[in-house]
C-alpha cells in the first residue's frame, strides 16, 4: 500500500490540526506534504518541525518571510511558499492525492476548485465551497471525476448513512424519504429572548459540545452555521431544502439521520470528535483508528430532540430562502454574515444585529446567474461593502 501526501489547507485550524493528529496515527499510510496558513507563521514552525512537510505556504507574505527565517534558523529542509496563489498551487499539485479543504471562510473558494479541478480525492470541511458556488463546484467535481467526501460532521454522517454505492452529488435514490439535519442548538438554546442582545464574543464562542474556532462557534450560536449546512447538503445530495429537516439535538451525539420510504431511520453517532469524520474522509471505503474514546451510551443516559425556533434563529430562515433565491444569493448571504460576525466579534455589534444585518444586504445586493467564479466573487464583494456601510450606519 502506497503512501498517500496530503495537503493540508487551513493546517493551523482545528481541523487542521485535527487531520495531522490522525495522520501521525498512520505514517505507513499518510504524509503531511504541504501546510498552508494564513498568519500563523508561529504555529505553522511548530508544525514544520513536528511534521516536516515538503512544502508549507502562507497567505500573508511577511508571515511567510518570518516563517522562512525560522525554518533555516532550525535547518528544515521545506520549501516555503507565499501568497493566495500559492495554495491553489499546493492543492492541484501532482504529488498531491489527498487534500484537506479546511480554510475558513470564502477564501478557501479558489484553492479548493483547483483541487477538485485536477481530480483529487477532496475532503470538505469548508462549507463557503458549496455556499457561494455549489453549481460550479459540483460541475468541477464531475467533470474531473474528483472524489468528493464532506468532513463536517453531519455531512459526513449522513453520507455514512446512505447506501454504499453513493457518490456525493448523485440524485439520491427515490428510497431516501428525507434527510435529518442535527444541530446542537448552541450555548444560547434556552436564554431568554431579551438576553440576546447582551451576548459577548466570549459567551457566543463557548460552544457546549465541540471546539471549534471563533468564526464557526458565532455561526453554531446563530444557526447561521445549520443554515450553511443545508444550503451545502442540498448540493452535495443533489436534494431541495424541503427534504431536509433540521433537528435540534443537545447532546450532539447523533450527528444527522437518513429516513428511508420503509420506515427505517438510520443514523450516525459518536462522541463529538472532528477525528472521526477526518479519519472517515481519508480512509473510506475503509475506516481506520481515528484515536476517538468510545462512545458511552450508559453516560449518556438520554438523547433529546426539539424543533428548531425560528423567533429565535432568524438564520436558518435566511439561509433557506437565500437557496430558494438561487445564483448570487447564497454568495450574498454568506458574505454579509463573515463581515457581520467579524464585526461581532471585535465588539462593534450586537450578537442580535447579525440577522438584520444580513437580511438588509439581501434586500440591496441584486442576484445574478452564477455563470463563473467571477461573477461569483463580485457579488462576494459587493455584499461585503454593503455590509460595512450598513454596519457604520448602525
Amino acid at each position: 500500500m502506497s503512501i498517500k501526501n496530503v495537503c493540508i489547507l487551513g493546517a493551523t485550524g482545528s481541523i487542521g490540526l485535527n487531520t495531522l493528529d490522525v495522520i501521525s496515527q498512520h505514517p505507513d499510510r499518510y504524509n503531511a506534504f504541504a501546510l498552508t496558513a494564513n498568519q500563523n507563521h508561529a504555529e505553522m514552525l511548530v508544525l514544520c518541525e513536528k511534521y516536516k512537510p515538503h512544502f508549507v505556504a502562507m497567505v500573508d507574505e511577511d508571515s511567510a518571510e518570518q516563517l522562512a527565517v525560522g525554518v533555516r534558523q532550525k535547518g528544515l529542509d521545506i520549501v516555503v511558499l507565499s501568497g493566495a496563489q500559492s495554495l491553489e498551487y499546493l492543492a492541484s499539485h501532482e504529488s498531491v492525492d489527498v487534500v484537506m479543504a479546511a480554510i475558513v471562510g470564502a477564501a478557501g473558494l479558489k484553492p479548493n476548485l483547483a483541487a477538485a479541478s485536477k481530480g483529487k480525492k477532496v475532503l470538505l470541511a469548508n462549507k463557503e465551497s458549496l455556499v457561494m458556488s455549489g453549481q460550479l463546484f459540483m460541475e468541477c467535481v464531475k467533470k474531473s471525476s474528483a472524489e468528493l467526501l464532506p468532513i463536517d460532521s453531519e455531512h459526513n454522517a449522513i453520507f455514512q448513512c446512505l447506501p454504499e454505492s453513493y457518490a456525493c452529488g448523485e440524485r439520491i435514490e427515490s428510497s431516501v424519504k428525507r434527510i435529518l439535519l442535527t444541530a446542537s442548538g448552541g450555548p444560547f438554546r434556552t436564554w431568554p429572548m431579551n438576553k440576546l442582545q447582551l451576548v459577548t464574543p466570549q459567551q457566543a464562542c463557548a460552544h457546549p459540545n465541540w471546539s471549534m474556532g471563533q468564526k464557526i462557534s458565532v455561526d453554531s450560536a446563530s444557526l447561521m452555521n445549520k443554515g450553511l449546512e443545508l444550503i451545502e447538503a442540498c448540493w452535495l445530495f443533489n436534494v431541495s431544502p424541503e427534504k431536509i429537516d433540521v433537528h435540534i439535538h443537545p447532546e450532539s451525539i447523533i450527528h444527522s439521520m437518513v429516513e428511508y420510504i420503509d420506515g427505517s431511520v438510520l443514523s450516525q453517532m459518536g462522541n463529538p470528535d472532528m477525528r472521526t469524520p477526518i479519519a472517515y474522509g481519508l480512509a473510506w471505503p475503509e475506516r481506520i483508528d481515528a484515536g476517538v474514546l468510545p462512545l458511552d451510551l450508559f453516560k449518556v443516559g438520554q438523547l433529546n430532540f426539539e424543533r428548531p425556533d425560528m423567533e429565535r434563529f432568524p438564520c436558518l430562515q435566511l439561509a433557506m430562502d437565500a437557496f430558494n433565491v438561487g445564483g448570487t444569493a447564497c454568495a450574498s448571504l454568506n458574505a454579509a454574515n463573515e463581515v457581520s460576525v467579524a464585526s461581532f466579534l471585535k465588539g462593534n455589534i450586537a450578537f442580535t444585529a447579525i440577522p438584520d444585518i444580513i437580511c438588509r444586504v439581501l434586500e440591496t445586493v441584486p442576484v445574478h446567474n452564477v455563470d463563473s467564479i467571477e461573477r461569483v466573487l463580485s457579488a462576494d464583494l459587493e455584499a461585503r461593502q454593503v455590509a460595512e456601510e450598513i454596519i457604520l450606519s448602525i
